[in-house]
């Protein structure tokens, strides 16, 4: 079990590794994102510096490889330990697939804050939870127009969402790995969270700096 634990972790860390902004932007417009704005190879920095296109593909698509991930660890856990609770398998999955996003190899483990990664993972393994969670994002966001207030905010609820909207068994490790990825979300927003309190953030929508 031990092993197959092992390559679930290894196969849904590289497909959440996986640096889609950043391939997006060194293919179409032939630069490297972490070398503008915050150097953040995310959706939000993407929209910023390569355009609204290669933002909202770079969204899409690290929300489809974190939904992935974790169709792919369950169904790895589904043929090889049947007995596994899926939902501690997906969360498995799910943790492994965030931490690719934000730690990828291929980029000496500089990557994104994981939050288009997360709502993917959570799309597929909570997938109402998921859904009122990005409803606070996106609320959040057209009320303040800061897109990491509604980041943190969104990643803050969704373990409270998950309590009170997940039925049925709620294993401890799918619990721990849900208040785990919100804290890490929470956790990469901490220079956001400084420029917030600092009143120095930038909007959405705000003129780009280089």
């Amino acid at each position: 079990m031990l092993g197959t634990c092992l390559l679930i972790a290894a196969v849904t860390y590289l497909l959440g590794s996986i640096p889609t902004g950043y391939l997006l932007v060194r293919v179409f417009r032939n630069e490297d994102i972490r070398a503008v704005g915050s150097g953040n190879i995310g959706a939000t920095n993407v929209l910023r510096f390569g355009g609204k296109g290669l933002g909202a593909a770079t969204f899409l698509l690290d929300m489809l490889k974190g939904c992935t991930a974790v169709w792919t660890g369950g169904l790895l856990g589904t043929w090889l330990i049947p007995d596994a609770p899926l939902r501690s398998i997906q969360a498995l999955a799910a943790l492994c697939a965030v931490l690719g996003h934000m730690f990828p190899i291929w980029l000496k483990f500089r990557g994104g804050k994981g939050v288009a990664t997360g709502f993917g993972v959570f799309l597929v393994a909570a997938p109402w939870a998921a859904l009122a969670a990005i409803t606070v994002f996106i609320v959040v966001l057209f009320l303040s127009r800061f897109v990491s207030l509604a980041s943190i905010l969104g990643a803050a609820c969704f373990p409270a969402f998950a309590y009170f909207l997940i039925n049925g068994p709620k294993p401890v490790f799918y619990v721990a790995v849900q208040c785990a990825v919100a804290l890490l979300i929470i956790v990469k927003h901490h220079q956001n969270i400084r420029r917030l309190l600092a009143g120095t953030e930038s909007r959405f929508g705000a003129r780009k700096t280089s």
